[in-house]
């Protein structure tokens, strides 16, 4: 299938938290919901275009109502969470395959790095627990989802 890059599912949200064990983890209010995968061969560089291009999307009204402003012009937030089942591959069978995701300790690491672009692009970030058996709560607002990598 050729080059993988850093997948993302990118959902507007009026608010969002993720809770481990009961206790809520990572929680925001306006702004965006990113589950992100990383894939086998992706790096810090890929990760930092994503942020990019997540944190300049235009998915948020402006005063004419169109969907014209972004996280950042709203003053936003974003809950970053891992998934990686993001990286399913349902060509064979019905059951689902990940062997494209990265390496649990190379998804870690770009999870994290990712994490932290987010907030260097100026937006407050949440996050949810690497691995962590994860219930996520969301109000989708619209509902607007965008799916995105960074080939796109």
């Amino acid at each position: 299938m050729g080059h993988r890059t850093v997948r993302a599912l990118i959902q507007r949200v009026s608010q969002a938290r993720v809770d481990v064990g009961g206790a809520t983890i990572g929680e925001i209010g306006p702004g965006v919901l990113v589950l992100i995968c990383a894939m086998q061969g992706d790096t810090e560089a890929e990760a930092d275009k994503l942020a990019g291009k997540i944190a300049k999307l235009r998915i948020f009204k402006d005063d004419e109502g169109r969907m014209n402003r972004s996280v950042l012009d709203t003053d936003g937030s974003a809950l970053v969470v891992s998934q990686f089942t993001l990286a399913a591959d349902t060509s064979r069978g019905n059951r689902p395959g990940f062997s494209s995701a990265a390496a649990p300790a190379d998804g870690e690491r770009l999870y994290e790095y990712f994490a932290g672009a987010m907030q260097a692009q100026g937006m407050s970030v949440a996050t949810g627990r690497f691995g962590a058996d994860m219930a996520v709560h969301l109000v989708n607002d619209g509902p607007v989802t965008i799916w995105m990598d960074t080939d796109g």
